[in-house]
């Protein structure tokens, strides 16, 4: 007789179970990536290079379910300088409560939730890049001096779908979490945190409606005149309005990114002084992707607009043309044209040409 079968005799009605083997603990381990490589031209004066190869992406992952309520997430970057923000680096490290689809609890390092556009991947977007706003305004090339992010932070979130209709389609999901403040790999330096949230209606299918918020603060390190550094704070307080519509392949999408609070003049550490006038900044797009051949060919627009102080004297337009085709599923090839109004240059007007390759795995 086996020792679990004495003691189910001399125990009655107690269960005796061992622990998971490790293969249950882990299971559905995925390992994949993706490679994004680059051409750009562009027309603006005094440019050097006017043209560039680059490796705009390369990264790596891991995802999986740690028993059956725990899903997890680790994603490296390989590509830029070592040693510097853009260098090789974490991206994602996470894990995720899921017991509850009204109720996931995230911690760890993962995408801000705010705005429609901040959390895609980069090769589903769709464009040559992401909107500015996005960039100057989620915390990819933050205009407030965070180091570059890719929209990301460290802390914890909660969100969920709530009230489902007849069909079973949920029409409300939220997502709000509690962030340090000063983007990936860091940890924080002042004793605020960033409080961020989005929710989003979809009274029909392929609809949502959204609005985000942010309530915050990014801490810099200074030094004035040889002397100790300081901490000083510049807050971050903004918001998003977000539409979107997909169906059919067809992708019509459109945000307005409002922010208030100042931003240092430089990232130096010995520079102290704010932007003049920054107080406040905006931006716009809106961006139409319709197919030639379904999940095969598309053609694109989007009109992206970014003021970084909410003043036309400051704004930067960009009108952007493009298409795409897609091989197997995994290799995107896409050419776009760009015409660029920049009221901040003494040469407002020129273009830019960017092909993109990109392939996952």
């Amino acid at each position: 007789m086996t020792k679990k079968a004495l003691l189910s005799l001399a125990l009655p009605g107690l269960l005796v179970t061992s622990a998971p083997a490790q293969g249950e603990w882990f299971k559905g381990i995925k390992l994949g990536g993706y490679v994004i490589g680059e051409y750009q031209y562009s027309s603006q004066r005094d440019k050097t290079p006017k043209d560039n190869f680059s490796t705009r992406l390369v990264r790596v992952s891991a995802d999986g379910k740690i028993l059956n309520d725990f899903s997890y997430r680790v994603q490296v970057q390989l590509n830029g300088t070592p040693g510097s923000s853009s260098g090789p680096r974490m991206v994602d490290a996470f894990l995720e409560w899921q017991k509850y689809s009204f109720a996931k609890i995230k911690a760890g390092q993962f995408k801000r939730p705010f705005s429609f556009e901040n959390p895609m991947h980069p090769i589903d977007q769709g464009f040559i890049s992401y909107a500015q706003a996005i960039n100057k305004l989620t915390g990819f090339s933050d205009r407030a001096g965070e180091q570059a992010s890719n929209g990301r932070d460290i802390g914890i979130q909660l969100q969920g779908d709530l009230l489902p209709d007849a069909s079973g389609r949920n029409l409300l999901h939220y997502q709000v979490g509690v962030y340090n403040g000063q983007g990936t790999n860091m940890s924080d330096l002042n004793n605020s945190k960033d409080l961020i949230g989005i929710f989003w209606l979809m009274p029909v299918s392929g609809l949502r409606i959204g609005a985000s918020g942010w309530h915050g603060s990014l801490a810099h390190e200074r030094t004035d005149d040889g002397k100790a550094k300081r901490r000083v704070s510049v807050a971050r307080n903004r918001y998003a309005i977000s539409g979107e519509y997909k169906r059919d392949d067809w992708t019509l999408r459109s945000e307005y990114i409002h922010s208030q609070g100042q931003a240092f003049s430089s990232s130096s550490s010995s520079d102290t002084s704010l932007k003049g006038n920054g107080d406040k900044a905006d931006g716009w797009y809106a961006a139409l992707i319709a197919p030639v051949k379904k999940n095969v060919c598309h053609i694109k627009g989007r009109y992206d607009v970014y003021r970084d102080r909410a003043d036309w004297a400051y704004s930067k337009s960009q009108y952007e043309l493009g298409a795409d085709y897609i091989f197997l599923k995994r290799i995107k090839v896409q050419a776009h044209y760009v015409f660029v109004n920049d009221r901040t240059s003494d040469k407002h007007n020129y273009s830019m040409i960017d092909c993109q390759v990109s392939v996952r795995f």
